[in-house]
């Protein structure tokens, strides 16, 4: 993912220009990249249960290592972070940078929309509350 220096995303989002790298991504794209990329290691959606990875249905706004009958890795349990749109797509872009020690191995995802498309899918699988 590209950097960028506070000064340009202060410039950028004052003059409404939304750089590259914060492209908005498209959930339905997003699906398709997920089971191909993502689904033999993950589940998602209503009853996902754990597999080879944590179940990731409403992983945005969630802490991180906090995914019900998953047994998390001690480095993705003390990172302390909650998941947002943002932390997501740079810990799909380089686990190991974001949660040094963390199991998580992925390779490019392609292209920054891909991961856009990807982040999206996720954020819009939330946890239904049962009636």
């Amino acid at each position: 993912m590209p950097f960028y220096s506070s000064r340009y995303l202060a410039v950028a989002l004052f003059l409404g220009i939304a750089p590259m790298a914060f492209a908005q991504g498209d959930a339905e794209s997003g699906e398709a990249i997920f089971k191909s990329r993502c689904s033999g290691c993950h589940a998602i959606g209503p009853g996902a249960q754990p597999a080879f990875g944590p179940q990731l249905t409403g992983v945005v706004g969630r802490q991180a290592g906090a995914a019900p009958g998953y047994q998390y890795s001690d480095a993705m349990r003390a990172s302390g972070i909650v998941w947002d749109e943002e932390k997501l797509k740079a810990y799909i872009d380089d686990a190991k940078a974001v949660v040094p020690g963390t199991r998580m191995n992925f390779w490019w995802i392609g292209s920054d929309q891909k991961l856009s498309d990807l982040v999206a899918y996720l954020a819009s699988q939330v946890e239904k509350p049962s009636p």
